[in-house]
C-alpha cells in the first residue's frame, strides 16, 4: 500500500487523516458532514486526496468510525424486527432488570423505560428447552416453529433475534431456527444470541441480540453502499474496516453482521490514539475529552491502560459485550441554549448539527449554539476557522444570542454568552467526575487530553475547575479520533460461559476451554490476512464469590499450573478490593466465563517526534484579539500552532488557532510545546 485513509464521521464534520506509507509523512481534512448519507461525505474527503494526484490504486487501507447505527438505535430508526424465545420465557424482554437505572432517574417520578424494540406482536415462542448443564430437556418441535414463524412473517420482519434459553451451551436449537426462517422469510436478517452472546444471563443476552438484529440490515445496507461507492472510486483493497466498541478493528463483512460492535465505533478511535499518547509522552493517567458538534464524550486511561466494561447502556438499552468505557453527554459545538416557558437557561441535548448549523455558519440557522458563544466570546476568531476555508459571521452569532437569551434573561449578550458556556462546562465536569472521582479516581492524578473540534477550546477552564494536573492538547486534537483508527489494529472478542470453582478445575479443563475460543480466533484471524507472527492472543476469566450476582474480569497469564490459579485468586480478591473496598479470601471463587481476546496487529503508525528547529516565539504571533474571560475584556495573543516550535513556553491567556481546532489557555496558566509538538497546558510556572 501507498496510502491509509481514515475516516471518522461526525454530527458536524468528517474528519479525515491520510498517512503516505513511503514518506510516512500525516496530513488531514475536515469536510462538512452528510447526515442524510453519510457515504457522500466520504467520498468527498476521499476525492481530496485523489485530487491532489494520488491514484486510486495506491489507497491500500481504509478504516472508518462510524454513528450510523448508534444514530438509528436513538433515533429509533432501526429495522423492523422479530424475536424467538423459548416457550414460557417471552416476558424476559420486558421485564429486564425490573429496577430503574443508576442515577438521576432513580428520583425522576417520570420516568419511563425505553420502548422494547421488539413488540409483544412480533414475540414468539418455540417449543424447545435446553438444561442449564447443555442437555436437552425437550426437543425442537420444528413443525410448531414453522407455524410461528409464519404467523410472524404476516407483519414482515426485515430482521430476526433468536434467543432460546442456555443456547451458549447447546447452539443446535438456535442454528436451526435459522435454517427454517430461511425458507419462510428469505430475505429477513436473522442474529443468533448463541453467535452474538454466548454467555449466560438471558435478559443480557436477548437484549444485546435484538439490538444487533435491529441494526444488522441498516448496516449491512449501508457498509454494501460504501463499498460498492469506493470500488467505484477506484479503491478496491481488501483491507476495508470499521471501528469496533472495543477499541478494535473488524472488517466490512464481521462488522456488518455483528452490527451492535459498533455503537461506540466513533468515540472509540480517540480512546485508541490517546492510548498511544500516553506511551508517547510517559503521561500515565489520562482523562480523554473528546468534543465535537453534537456531543462530549470522556474515557479514563490509567497506568496507560483504557477502561473497559463488558456491559453497558446506549439510550438506556442494554448491552453486553467487551466495549471501552465511554461516557458520552450532549454537548458539543452545536449544542442549543434557549430560555424555556419557566425563564430558565436551558443548554442542550438538542443540537443544531451539520444542517443548518450554528447562527455563525451563515446557512440560515437562527438559534445560538456554543459555538455562537465561543466567537462572540472571542475564544474563536472569524476569519480563521478551519484554517480561513470558513468565514464566521459575528453579528449573526450575536443576534441569535441576544434575541433568544439575553434579551429573555435581562443580561448583555457577553453576559448571556458567558452564562452558556459556563452551564454547558459545568455539565461536562459532571461527565468528567462520573468516571474519575466517583469511581475512586484523585483527579489531581490525571491530565485531560483533549480533542474534537471543541475540545481545546473549553479543556484550560475545565481541567482548573475540577484541579487537574493539567491539559494536553495533541497535534491534530480536531480529527484525533480519525487518527485513532490509524494506529488500532483488528481485535475480535470470544467468549464462553461455563461456571466451575476455581479450586476444582484442572490445568488440562482450562487448557480445553480456551483452545476452543483460541482455535476459533486463529481461524477468524488467518482468514482476515494475517500470519501467525502478527497475531496475539490473551486469555481473561469472569470471577465472582460464589452466590455473588456479578462478575470481575480478570487477565490469565502464564501457566495453568496450581500455582498459577492460586495467583489468579490473589489477582481476583485485590481487584475486588480496589473496587468495593473488601475481600473475602475464604469463600469459594466461580470461573464464570473465559475470554479470549485475538489480535491481528498491523503495521506501526507512531505519533511523529520533532527537533527544535530554531524559530522564534513571535514567529508564531499572528494577531492580538480581544477575549472575554470571567466577564473581563483582555488582549489576548493569538498564535499559529504550525509554526510553533518544540520547546516554545508562554502563559496565558492566550489563543492557539490551527486547521482542525482552536485551544484557549486562560489567565495564570502555561504552555509548552514538547517533542511531539503537543501543548501541555499547566496552572502557574508548572
Amino acid at each position: 500500500m501507498s496510502f491509509r485513509v481514515t475516516v471518522d464521521t461526525g454530527g458536524t464534520f468528517s474528519d479525515f487523516v491520510y498517512f503516505d506509507e513511503e514518506l510516512r509523512q500525516i496530513s488531514i481534512a475536515k469536510v462538512p458532514s452528510t447526515p442524510d448519507d453519510p457515504s457522500r461525505a466520504i467520498l468527498a474527503g476521499i476525492g481530496l486526496l485523489l485530487g491532489k494526484g494520488v491514484p486510486a490504486s495506491d489507497v491500500g487501507y481504509f478504516c472508518h468510525g462510524t454513528t450510523v447505527g448508534t444514530n438509528a438505535l436513538l433515533e429509533g430508526k432501526g429495522a423492523r424486527t422479530a424475536l424467538l424465545v423459548t416457550k414460557g420465557f417471552r416476558g424476559i424482554y420486558e421485564v429486564a432488570e425490573q429496577c430503574r437505572p443508576h442515577g438521576s432517574a432513580i428520583f425522576d417520578i417520570f420516568y419511563e423505560r425505553p420502548a422494547p424494540l421488539v413488540p409483544p406482536l412480533l414475540t414468539g415462542e418455540v417449543a424447545e428447552r435446553v438444561g442449564a448443564s447443555g442437555e436437552v430437556l425437550q426437543p425442537l418441535d420444528e413443525a410448531a416453529l414453522r407455524s410461528t414463524i409464519r404467523q410472524l412473517a404476516r407483519h414482515s420482519p426485515q430482521a430476526m433475534a433468536v434467543c432460546l434459553l442456555f443456547s451458549f451451551l447447546r447452539p443446535e436449537h438456535e442454528q436451526r431456527a435459522r435454517a427454517i426462517i430461511a425458507q419462510e422469510i428469505p430475505n429477513c436478517a436473522v442474529s443468533l444470541s448463541s453467535e452474538i452472546l454466548p454467555q449466560i444471563r438471558e435478559y443480557y443476552r436477548l437484549s444485546t441480540t435484538v439490538i444487533n438484529a435491529c441494526l444488522q440490515p441498516i448496516l449491512a445496507h449501508y457498509i454494501g453502499s460504501l463499498d460498492s461507492r469506493l470500488s467505484d472510486a477506484g479503491i478496491d483493497t481488501p483491507q476495508k474496516y470499521v471501528m469496533q466498541s472495543n477499541g478494535g478493528m473488524a472488517n466490512f463483512s464481521t462488522s456488518a453482521t455483528h452490527s451492535v460492535a459498533t455503537v461506540l465505533s466513533g468515540p472509540a478511535g480517540g480512546v485508541t490514539a490517546s492510548v498511544q499518547v500516553s506511551r508517547a509522552t510517559g503521561l500515565q493517567n489520562l482523562v480523554t475529552f473528546d468534543m465535537g458538534g453534537t456531543s462530549c464524550d470522556v474515557a479514563l486511561i490509567r497506568n496507560g491502560v483504557p477502561a473497559l466494561q463488558h456491559r453497558g447502556k446506549i439510550d438506556g438499552r442494554d448491552i453486553s459485550l467487551p466495549m471501552l468505557d465511554i461516557h458520552t453527554v450532549s454537548a458539543g459545538g452545536g449544542t442549543l441554549a434557549r430560555v424555556d416557558r419557566f425563564g430558565q437557561l436551558v443548554v442542550g441535548p438538542d443540537s443544531a448539527g451539520a444542517v443548518p448549523g450554528p447562527a455563525c455558519y451563515g446557512r440560515g440557522g437562527t438559534e445560538p449554539t456554543i459555538t455562537d458563544c465561543n466567537l462572540v466570546l472571542g475564544y474563536l476568531g472569524e476569519s480563521n476557522f478551519l484554517g480561513g476555508q470558513m468565514r464566521l459571521h459575528p453579528a449573526a452569532a450575536q443576534r441569535a444570542i441576544e434575541s433568544q437569551v439575553a434579551q429573555k434573561l435581562g443580561l448583555s449578550t457577553l453576559e448571556a454568552a458567558e452564562g452558556v458556556i459556563r452551564v454547558i462546562n459545568v455539565k461536562m465536569q459532571e461527565a468528567i467526575k462520573s468516571i474519575s472521582t466517583m469511581r475512586g479516581h484523585d483527579p489531581r492524578e490525571f491530565h485531560l487530553l483533549a480533542f474534537g473540534g471543541a475540545g481545546p477550546l473549553h479543556a484550560g477552564s475545565l481541567a482548573a475547575e475540577l484541579g487537574m494536573a493539567g491539559v494536553v492538547v495533541p497535534l491534530y486534537p480536531g480529527v484525533h479520533s480519525a487518527m485513532g483508527l490509524l494506529m488500532s489494529d483488528v481485535r475480535h472478542d470470544y467468549i464462553r460461559s461455563r461456571m466451575v470453582a476455581l479450586d476444582r478445575i484442572a490445568p488440562e479443563e482450562f487448557q480445553s476451554a480456551f483452545g476452543e475460543l483460541e482455535s476459533h480466533a486463529m481461524r477468524d484471524l488467518r482468514d482476515e490476512g494475517f500470519p501467525s507472527s502478527r497475531i496475539s492472543l490473551e486469555r481473561s476469566l469472569d470471577l465472582r464469590y460464589a452466590g455473588q450476582g456479578y462478575e470481575l474480569t480478570v487477565p490469565c497469564v502464564g501457566a495453568l499450573e496450581r500455582a498459577g490459579i492460586v495467583r489468579l485468586r490473589e489477582k481476583f480478591d485485590d481487584e475486588h478490593r480496589r473496587l468495593f473496598g473488601h475481600m473475602a479470601p475464604d469463600e469459594t471463587v466461580e470461573i464464570v466465563s473465559f475470554r479470549i481476546c485475538g489480535t491481528g496487529r498491523l503495521p506501526p503508525v507512531p505519533f511523529p517526534a520533532f527537533r527544535n528547529e530554531g524559530r522564534a516565539l513571535s514567529d508564531a504571533r499572528r494577531q492580538i484579539r480581544r477575549v472575554c474571560f470571567a466577564g473581563v475584556m483582555l488582549d489576548c495573543p493569538v498564535y499559529q500552532r504550525e509554526l510553533l516550535d518544540v520547546g516554545h513556553f508562554f502563559t496565558g491567556p492566550a489563543i492557539v488557532d490551527q486547521l482542525d481546532a482552536t485551544t484557549v489557555i486562560p489567565p495564570g496558566q502555561t504552555v509548552r510545546v514538547d517533542e511531539f509538538r503537543n501543548l501541555i497546558i499547566t496552572a502557574g510556572n508548572a
